[in-house]
């Protein structure tokens, strides 16, 4: 069985205000003629169609156009809802287009039905978001399976994902002997290496899930993190990591997907699919003038940039005097020089940065109060109040005025000390 895998489509999303709509078409032709070229037996699709519960409709178009397109080469789609997605508008018509062979799976209910294929189960598990499917999946909040991987409430996320994957491993029993399979799941998993364009999905500051949840399939088709990347010696889980770079974070990821390949006794074979690169990422750093004068920098002038500009004193007009030099740069970042005996200092975006929610807001609770930070019952205040925040918004995502979704994609393009 030939599977192409990819996930992290992010339909819709922009980069620092600059629209990816084109490259993400292009991305899409480019798949197409993928499977088309490989011959694939299924496309698996592991989450985050798009960037937005209410995506805009340029990008529904693209989703719709490319499903038609898989469609029309009876390639079949094996597809899941991420953290990015509303599982209800995903999910809709569910049962009509599965006759075309596009397997949406959007329900956590759902998770042990599989896509059957020639010797193969294919098994879509969804983003679980615990607060909103540990009834369903039958975890108790209190408690459970999760241990310390899922959260001090337990039934947190290793919880809910290992109660699905028990549903999986029992429907698994009862398919006939040898019977390949393959899971796609939406999840942070234990070791995986992510980047600063994933939206956080910690609850009670536990994000991860061990990878061995997962165990007693013969691949599992991640999506969530960004970066493409193999976890574990088997090579039986692999994260594709997103089509396009959507953070600086990852100006250093090459983009691609899996070529997937598994034999008779289900070993994985994997080759790296490199998608089109519409423009490449650069980071650079230094004092304006060096930046405006180093020949080693020409070969970024038609990159996207972000520059960070280190003069002690902030020169006129950066960003113009840059976009000379760089026709492209999209973010301005100032981090003066200091002298080594200057007093440490360190913006806000820095003292948080790689901090979670619930860290930030124990950080705060200490700076208020002179040091003194939170206690166990406190804490658990904190966690319950994050973690009701995040249902809270899950429910609600998709009834917000369209005003209100649009600021929150404005701030989330522009970086901290950027200059426009």
């Amino acid at each position: 069985m030939r599977l192409l895998h990819t996930s992290d489509w992010h339909l819709g999303r922009s980069l620092h205000r600059v629209s990816l709509l084109g490259a993400q078409a292009a991305f899409l032709d480019f798949l197409v003629a993928t499977a088309r070229e490989e011959r694939v037996d299924a496309v698996l699709v592991a989450g985050d169609v798009y960037d937005r519960a209410v995506p805009p409709l340029a990008a529904i178009r693209l989703y719709d156009d490319v499903v038609h397109r898989l469609a029309a080469l009876d390639v079949p789609v094996v597809l899941i809802s991420g953290n990015h997605d509303s599982p209800l508008r995903l999910g809709v018509g569910a049962g009509l287009v599965e006759r075309a062979g596009i397997h949406l799976r959007t329900d956590p209910g759902a998770c042990a039905r599989p896509v059957l294929l020639p010797g193969l189960a294919v098994y879509g598990v969804p983003y679980l978001e615990p607060a909103l499917v540990r009834d369903e999946l039958g975890v108790g909040s209190g408690g459970g399976s999760g241990g310390a991987a899922g959260g001090a409430a337990g039934g947190g996320h290793a919880a809910v994902l290992g109660a699905a994957m028990a549903r999986v491993r029992a429907d698994l029993a009862t398919r006939p002997a040898g019977t390949r399979s393959v899971v796609l799941a939406h999840a942070f998993v234990t070791g995986g290496q992510g980047s600063d364009s994933e939206r956080d999905i910690s609850v009670g500051g536990v994000a991860s899930v061990p990878a061995s949840v997962f165990d007693g399939v013969d691949y599992v088709a991640l999506g969530h993190l960004h970066g493409c990347q193999t976890l574990g010696e088997e090579s039986r889980l692999r994260y594709s990591g997103s089509p396009l770079a959507y953070s600086f974070s990852e100006a250093g990821q090459e983009k691609s997907m899996w070529l997937v390949e598994l034999d008779d006794g289900g070993a994985v074979r994997a080759e790296r699919v490199p998608c089109p690169v519409p423009r490449p990422l650069a980071r650079i750093r230094g004092r304006l003038a060096e930046l405006l004068e180093d020949p080693a920098l020409e070969r970024h002038e038609d990159a996207w940039v972000e520059a960070t500009v280190t003069d002690v004193v902030r020169p006129e007009e950066p960003m113009a005097r840059l976009a000379r030099r760089f026709p492209h740069v999209l973010s301005l970042v100032f981090d003066p020089e200091r002298p080594a005996d200057a007093p440490a200092h360190a913006s806000y975006g820095q003292r948080v940065a790689g901090r979670d929610d619930r860290q930030v807001a124990e950080d705060f609770v200490a700076h208020v109060r002179g040091g003194a930070g939170p206690d166990a019952q406190e804490r658990e205040w904190l966690r319950d109040a994050l973690e009701a925040a995040r249902v809270g918004e899950a429910r609600a995502e998709g009834d917000r005025p369209s005003g209100a979704r649009a600021s929150e994609a404005r701030a989330r393009d522009v970086g901290v000390g950027e200059e426009r």
